[in-house]
């Protein structure tokens, strides 16, 4: 059989509740081998405005008679929001498509399991827009590991941009970035141990509250956490409120015995590396240098539109998984694996203990705080 040559995709849209998130309706409109045939949004003048934007002849307010009418291949669920990811997937998934979803993935594992058991029922390819997972520049980090260029691997240190969202938001929506980072350099953890708190103390039931964008069950303005990897290597992440750093701290560091390795959030991130064993440059009078897909100190070889696009090399890889029936590089395994992560901090913090991984407790550990 031939291979497809163009992907027909339906856009949902949520105007008002996390909209088109980061702009991932019209990213499909840069990759050729696709094309928007349609978008849902329950705002009238939202959907209006996304069917001029698109280009598209049919708009629906309502997302499911859309699934039921246009023939798609491809599902973009766009809404930053996260409490309607559940229901949208599970709809695309009744109805035979692929997907394409802003992250975080989903509110909880449960939540996160039945989307996966839904996909597999239906063999059915989904992909989470976790930008680095797909850029060239990850295989270039591992590359220098393997390589040695830092020495043994140490630990993987992790924060979010802990402005006024630190602490437990913050672990949502930019810690699930650092999380699968961290899942694709050093594979899933083995282990949690976590504390969070709100005001210098552990938060208990009554701190608990409904987050922002949908994000369910949430608590603190302070997050401490590590993880254990397959390896001597522990990995960090702490998120603590408005202590944000100017330019931000928000990217992983992959700390050696020979050095240190940054890596940013993108397509197209930027990374460097200081090889100094002491990790001090002023002790050791050394210097941080720039990491090129090339390698270091190299200049960028990747110029081209695809790498300044935030979704572009993750669209194209979804439309490659699916052609030859393989999984996405940020597939829906390896979303839920980031969801389970911010689980586990939670889990940890509930039963005041590190925590197993992969977790026994599917249920929100917050529901279940005391």
């Amino acid at each position: 059989m031939a291979a497809k040559e163009r992907f027909r995709v339906a856009v949902i849209g949520r105007t008002g509740r996390g909209g088109y998130g980061h702009q991932l309706d019209t990213a499909f409109l840069a990759v050729p081998q696709t094309e928007i045939v349609a978008v849902a949004d329950d705002a009238p003048r939202g959907l209006k405005a996304a069917v001029e934007r698109l280009g598209v002849k049919h708009g629906y307010t309502d997302y499911r008679r859309m699934l039921r009418e246009v023939d798609c291949d491809i599902v973009a669920i766009c809404p930053r929001w996260v409490d309607c990811h559940h229901e949208m997937a599970m709809a695309a998934a009744e109805h035979g498509r692929h997907m394409y979803i802003e992250k975080p993935f989903c509110r909880n594992l449960q939540e996160a399991d039945e989307i996966v058991a839904a996909c597999e029922r239906a063999h059915l390819k989904l992909a989470v827009a976790h930008p680095t997972r797909y850029s060239p520049k990850l295989e270039t980090v591992r590359r220098l590991i393997r390589q040695g260029a830092i020495g043994r691997v140490l630990e993987y240190r992790a924060r979010g941009k802990e402005d006024r969202r630190g602490g437990g938001e913050d672990l949502w929506v930019l810690g699930t970035h650092m999380f699968d980072l961290i899942r694709a350099l050093a594979g899933a953890p083995q282990w949690c141990f976590a504390v969070v708190r709100e005001h210098g103390r552990p938060v208990t039931a009554e701190e608990v509250r409904e987050g922002n964008e949908g994000l369910g069950p949430l608590a603190g303005d302070t997050i401490d956490a590590m993880f254990g990897t397959g390896s001597e290597a522990v990995a960090y992440f702490s998120s603590h409120r408005n202590a944000a750093g100017r330019p931000s701290r928000y990217a992983l560091q992959i700390f050696g015995s020979e050095g240190i390795i940054e890596i940013t959030e993108g397509t197209l991130p930027v990374v460097k590396i200081l090889r100094d064993s002491s990790w001090s440059p002023g002790r050791s009078g050394k210097s941080w240098q720039d990491v090129s897909s090339a390698g270091i100190g190299q200049p960028e070889p990747l110029t081209g539109p695809q790498f300044r696009q935030r979704h572009t090399l993750a669209i194209l890889d979804l439309l490659d998984a699916i052609r030859h029936d393989r999984q996405p590089k940020c597939n829906m395994y390896e979303a839920r694996g980031t969801v389970e992560m911010v689980m586990a901090v939670f889990e940890s913090h509930r039963v005041g203990g590190p925590v197993r991984m992969p977790l026994q407790q599917r249920e929100h550990p917050l529901t279940k705080l005391r």
